[in-house]
């Protein structure tokens, strides 16, 4: 094994990798998770990285069929491959299924059909795939990139193979996180509907403000309650105290200060004329352009003052499967024969999808391919070196790009964008299953094929997950059930392509331009500026995201991070070994709920 991300000596070929057991058990933990991700990321945007989840739940299982049944013990690197299988398929959400699919659908009422829905998944998913298998090599043995969350994957999977109690702790921690946030969330659905509790009720019992109201405008119509709901408690724990003091700061900004003024104005329209009533949607149609703008701003800037690092490996791409001598791991490497077959049947596959799926002009898919292996590389790299993988940058640049090749063409904007941004974001997102499988000495060409078996079941329960959840887009996206921001932000760009500037709501562009401003200094404060300056620059992201989502979700993010961070200071043992797991749990187990209660109310139906 590795020490510290380095790499470890390939396995032997006696070693079992890449089983049946190990593949059916990603595949199922896999489609388990899939519509977890699906669930979090039409509630606010973003996602949660499996793989830790998929290793603990099958160690756990297969420990104790090994004690009661005797089965044989599920070895380590079959467990990598089981990870690898089962983050493949809940990475899918990259292919579009929470940003441009519903997008389109809102915009020009096109929706697909399951078969049609998950064909198109999988192909921009499996273009993905090719180019990580590509990109592996340069990025993970030459250069070396850090890949945090693949390193934090092998050194898991590594402490609980040598800490079996440990694991088995974990796991009961998680599960019962889990089984907690299920019961609240079954509770408030089918038994008794829980009550958001006013910030205005909360002062007044302390004394502290008799009546809350914001000119005039009671806290609850901004959105200001506390949410009974654990989902957020939960992501607010694993994004730290900077984004969740960021998305709090946004919230207050955006729904205490900038909406009532947007109401007074005239330039958003008040709601249901009740102190009990949020008016999310009303104000929200005004607030998703400042906030679209902040975020945009910031990750492209960012972006940019990264540039020559980001490129970097632009010149090396022809190196892409390891053919030279220094190759770390020649057996079980993908052989080049096969990558390149691997990359002409992908990229015809997408190509094909886009022109029959969407009547893509050819020209139009092509490039969308071709412009796929660029910003593959500038993902990968990003996604290496900070963890984070940029796909809502991604996207921006895309639809910018098509823009301009398919001036007002909606779906060409969306979709074309769609297989350039999803396959990137993709393809960075595994490149971290490749570094856990570099450090523990599997072979690259298994772990490919246990994510071509992971994106097929996500793109299968993904596809039907999005289409329970959610059978009619256009009611229900960008509300306060499903906020939906990454809808809100594809669909705006695609608007603005297709109507002009002259589509945008009144006073908005005054604000697009303030926070235009306040992101390319949010992004060059926090690249350029001096170490003390960057630890308080607020994550400007964050801060734009709270505009398009209802502010007890900031609130409920803001107290996850300061409990996680409060628990980190003065129970630090306990955090390092359980935090992750309970919040994993509290993820989990409401998503899957809520999954569960569109399920029953579908079959209902």
């Amino acid at each position: 094994m590795s020490e510290n991300g380095q790499a470890a000596a390939p396995a032997s070929a006696s070693v079992r990798q890449f089983t049946l057991r190990a593949v059916l058990t990603g595949m199922c933990l896999g489609a388990l998770l899939t519509p977890c991700n699906i669930y979090s990321g039409l509630k606010i945007g973003w996602s949660f990285n499996m793989s830790i989840t998929a290793a603990l739940l099958s160690f756990a299982f297969w420990k104790i069929l090994e004690k009661t049944a005797g089965t044989p013990s599920f070895g380590l690197l079959e467990n990598n491959i089981n990870q690898t299988t089962a983050s493949s398929a809940a990475s899918i959400i990259s292919a579009g299924l929470v940003a441009p699919i519903p997008a389109l659908t809102m915009l020009t009422g096109q929706q697909l059909s399951l078969p049609v829905l998950t064909v198109w998944v999988f192909a921009v998913s499996i273009v993905g795939i090719v180019v990580a298998v590509g990109l592996r090599r340069q990025f993970l043995v030459v250069e070396k990139l850090a890949f945090p969350a693949g390193v934090a994957t092998a050194e898991t999977i590594r402490e609980i193979y040598g800490r079996g109690g440990e694991a088995m702790a974990r796991v009961r921690v998680l599960l019962g996180a889990a089984t907690v946030a299920a019961l609240l969330k079954l509770v408030g659905d089918f038994v008794v509907a829980l009550p958001k509790l006013g910030l205005d009720v909360v002062f007044a019992a302390r004394g502290a403000l008799a009546s809350a109201k914001v000119s005039g405008v009671s806290l609850k119509n901004l959105g200001f309650v506390l949410d009974p709901s654990l989902l957020m408690i939960g992501f607010g724990a694993i994004i730290g105290l900077r984004a969740g003091v960021s998305l709090l700061l946004g919230a207050i900004l955006a729904w205490g200060m900038l909406g009532p003024v947007a109401l007074e104005a005239g330039w958003a329209q008040p709601g249901e004329a009740s102190p009990e009533a949020f008016w999310f949607g009303p104000m929200v149609e005004w607030l998703l352009w400042p906030g679209v703008t902040l975020m945009v701003t910031a990750s492209l800037t960012s972006f940019a003052l990264s540039g020559k690092k980001a490129f970097a490996s632009l010149p090396g791409v022809g190196r892409v499967v390891g053919e030279t001598d220094d190759e770390s791991d020649p057996r079980g490497r993908v052989p080049a024969l096969w990558f390149r077959i691997g990359l002409v049947v992908a990229g015809a596959i997408a190509v094909i999808a886009q022109t029959a799926i969407f009547g893509i002009a050819v020209h139009t898919a092509v490039i969308a391919v071709l412009l796929t292996f660029v910003l593959a590389v500038v993902a990968g790299r990003v996604s290496g070196e900070t963890g984070i993988t940029p796909i809502g940058a991604m996207g921006k640049i895309t639809q910018l790009s098509f823009g301009v090749i398919s001036p007002g063409n909606v779906t060409s904007n969306l979709m074309a964008a769609n297989v350039t941004g999803g396959a990137a974001g993709q393809c960075a997102d595994l490149l971290h299953d490749f570094k856990t499988g570099l450090m523990v000495g599997a072979w690259p060409r298994l772990q490919a094929s246990a994510q071509c078996f992971g994106v097929l079941t996500g793109a299968v329960v993904g596809s039907a997950a999005y289409l329970v959840l959610v059978p009619d887009p256009a009611a229900m996206l960008i509300t306060t059930e499903w906020p939906a921001p990454a809808v809100a932000t594809w669909k705006a760009v695609a608007e603005v392509f297709r109507d002009g500037w002259s589509a945008l709501p009144a006073a908005s562009r005054p604000a697009m331009l303030i926070a235009f401003v306040a992101g390319l200094a949010f992004a060059v404060a926090e690249k350029r500026g001096p170490a003390r300056l960057k630890a308080l620059v607020p994550s400007a992201p964050a801060v734009g995201l709270a505009f398009v989502i209802p502010a007890w979700n900031s609130i409920s993010m803001f107290i996850g991070a300061a409990l996680a961070a409060l628990l980190g200071l003065y129970f630090r043992r306990w955090t390092s070994r359980f935090l992750l797991a309970m919040a994993a749990g509290l993820i989990a187990g409401e998503s899957l709920a809520g999954v569960t209660g569109a399920l029953a109310d579908f079959i209902g139906g």
